[in-house]
Order: C-alpha cells, then structure tokens, then sequence
C-alpha cells in the first residue's frame, strides 16, 4: 500500500471518444477513481498533461516559436488541472490547484513545502504548468513533482495498459512487460517517457508504475497490489 501517490494523467485521454477538448464522462470517471482512492487515506499528487489542448512542440512545427508554444502547452495543462479540480469539489473532495507561473486567482504559486503541507492537510493537490520552463514535457514535470513531493510512487496512468516491447497500437507481436528497469527501457529505446523523465527518475530511485487509467476502478487495483501493468524499477 502506497502512502502518497504522484499521478500523472494524459491530456489525449482526457479527451474519451471526442477529438478535442474535454470529454465530461470521462473527466466524471477519473473524479471518482481519485475520490475513492483519497478516501482509502492515500495522499495524491496529480499533474495533467495538455495534449487535448496544445502541445508545445506539434506547434512549433506548424511554425509558433518553440518557447511561446511550451507557453501555450502549460496554459492547457493549467486548463485541465482547473477542470479535475471542479470536478473533484463537486464529489466533496478538498483539492488545490498549483501552478509553475505565477497566475493568482487560478492557482496557487507551486513550492514543494506548500505543496507537501497541503498534501499532508488532506488536500489533492494539482500541479499544473509543467515545471513552468520550455523545452520540459509534463511527463519530466511529472518526474520532478514526484520526487519533490517525496511520492513513493509515480503512477502513469495512459490508454495502454503497460509497457510493450513495441507499440501494441501498431505491433500485434508486441509483448508486454510487468517489469523492466530503467536501464532496460533506455536500451530498448522505448519511449514511454522522455529521455530526462526516465533519467530523473532513475538518478532519483522514484519507481514508475504504468498502467491503463481509462478501465474505471484499475486506479484501485493498482494501491491494492494488482498486476495490471508494468512497473520500472532501479
């Protein structure tokens, strides 16, 4: 049983069966997966990628400039964490919204002891803005909240339910994993994560566990020790 969690969820995913935006069923499912989870007495960080939205990079190459896109992409996680925060109120749960540029009203400035204090008072925290610097995906945002915040665990919570030996999407071959290290992913040049999220992580020790957020309750079989995807460990 994990003590506190870092969850990272997708911006795309949040998307359900819609080619844009976000979707309120499955907004409603991820709520209640971390209502439920909260209410077992584990402590949860989140931070939201903003894929749904705006990706930095697919827009720099439609021509933005690479910081001003990076810019807008934290905007969109920003937006999503403020959609899962009203969501989440909604349910009766207390959660803050932290942002990594200065944005008061929206959010809260992001520090690691305001983030643990919160975490600590029973809040969901949401970190949003990524790590408020361009060139840094939120899944190295993620990494670096998990290890500030002292997690036990990063939780990456996608549509695949695993890590493969390539994509399943694409390759009916493929094979998943239910354990690879650090060291093996680098050499296998499976990208489940960019290269400084998997580097931080593993300079840091913060174990990953990768599994599919969008089977409503796997959030739980998950804390409670289920093989359902794949963990990377040192």
């Amino acid at each position: 049983m994990f003590h506190r969690i870092l969850l990272k969820l997708s911006g795309e995913s949040l998307m359900g069966n819609q080619g844009y935006g976000i979707d309120p069923q499955r907004l409603n499912d991820y709520a209640d997966q971390i209502c439920q989870l909260a209410k077992s007495g584990v402590q949860i960080g989140i931070v939201i990628g903003g894929g749904n939205i705006f990706r930095g990079l697919s827009g720099a190459q439609k021509g933005f400039d690479r910081v001003r896109g990076d810019q807008m992409g934290m905007l969109a996680t920003v937006i999503n964490s403020l959609a899962l925060s009203s969501a989440l109120e909604a349910k009766g749960q207390k959660v803050r919204v932290l942002t990594a540029v200065r944005m008061e009203p929206v959010g809260e400035y992001y520090s690691k002891q305001l983030a643990i204090r919160l975490i600590n008072e029973g809040n969901v925290v949401i970190m949003a803005g990524g790590t408020g610097n361009p060139y840094f995906t939120t899944d190295t945002a993620s990494s670096l909240r998990a290890i500030e915040i002292e997690a036990d665990v990063m939780l990456k919570g996608t549509r695949v339910d695993g890590i493969y030996t390539a994509d399943p999407e694409k390759d009916p071959t493929a094979t998943k994993f239910e354990s690879i290290s650090y060291d093996e992913i680098l050499a296998r040049h499976l990208r489940i994560m960019d290269l400084t999220a998997i580097t931080m992580c593993m300079e840091n020790k913060m174990p990953i566990y990768v599994f599919d957020m969008d089977t409503i309750g796997n959030l739980m079989r998950v804390i409670n020790g289920e093989q359902i995807g794949t963990l990377v460990h040192p």
